[in-house]
């Protein structure tokens, strides 16, 4: 049988990374992608040697998926069967001082990248279906609307609106779709403020806020399991657990949540 490749997005560090190691330790060809040449090697040089491929890739480039998608297929026999679109970017701040900059550009990777993500794997996804899958990063953020994180939320709203619709579209053709929501992960992203005009990072604002942070492993073994088990949108982390339980059947306590940590934060609380 012929060995199994995963192409990651985002595979220069974090979620990305520690998902390249699970896969690789299962027998497949990981094809890494970032724009992180340098973080791609140190994920690669983790791996079992001949078992990746790095691809130079900026996920908002419709034409250079192509390219890289092919490059990684050429590379690991011909085949790609997971498509993990993972790559992505942080914003917070109340909506009326994001910059137009900062809009854009969150918008462009985290969603935009996604779309063109799936749209250049389909034809790969196919051909190796059934047992095929599209696996994306959303976020606990497209559970529920929360305060300073409204374009970031929109974008996770939108990779998970685009998970359950390629869900249905792409049944005939025996793909699978799933998403990954995780809360709060012990990435390199932690370290990044929230937006330019906060100079705390990520990792400060969610500790000071009594939220924990799930280690990358845990992610990875959950991205395992979506995509050999059946659940449309699998939650990382206790945060995000909560919230979807909460979101679901109690949806009044959670805007009540949502309003009460927004009034907390203003008044000098967390």
């Amino acid at each position: 049988m012929a060995r199994k490749c995963i192409f990651i997005t985002g595979g220069a560090s974090g979620i990305g990374r520690a998902v390249a190691e699970k896969f690789a330790r299962e027998g497949w060809f990981v094809g890494i992608a970032d724009v992180n040449e340098a973080g791609m090697r140190e994920t690669a040089a983790l791996l079992p040697a001949g078992q990746s491929s790095i691809h130079v890739l900026d996920v908002r480039d419709r034409a250079a998926w192509d390219v890289a998608l092919a490059d990684c297929a050429k590379a690991a026999g011909g085949r790609i069967d997971v498509m993990f679109n993972n790559a992505g970017i942080p914003l917070g701040g109340p909506l009326a001082e994001n910059t137009t900059a900062e809009i854009e550009r969150c918008l462009d990777i985290n969603l935009k990248g996604v779309l063109f993500g799936a749209q250049a794997a389909y034809p790969y996804l196919k051909a190796a279906a059934p047992g095929s899958c599209l696996l994306n990063t959303a976020s606990a953020a497209g559970i529920y609307g929360g305060a300073n994180i409204s374009v970031y939320g929109a974008t996770k709203f939108g990779v998970r609106c685009l998970t359950e619709a390629l869900d249905a579209e792409w049944f005939p053709d025996g793909i699978k779709v799933a998403s990954l929501m995780p809360s709060f992960i012990d990435t390199p992203l932690l370290k990044h403020t929230s937006g330019q005009n906060t100079n705390q990072d990520i990792r400060t604002q969610v500790l000071e806020a009594g939220l924990e942070l799930t280690p990358v492993s845990e992610v990875a073994e959950i991205a395992w399991n979506a995509v050999h088990g059946d659940k449309v949108h699998n939650t990382v982390g206790k945060t995000a657990g909560r919230m979807a339980f909460v979101a679901r059947w109690l949806p009044g306590m959670m805007r009540k949540q949502s309003r009460t940590r927004l009034l907390a934060r203003d008044s000098g609380g967390h």
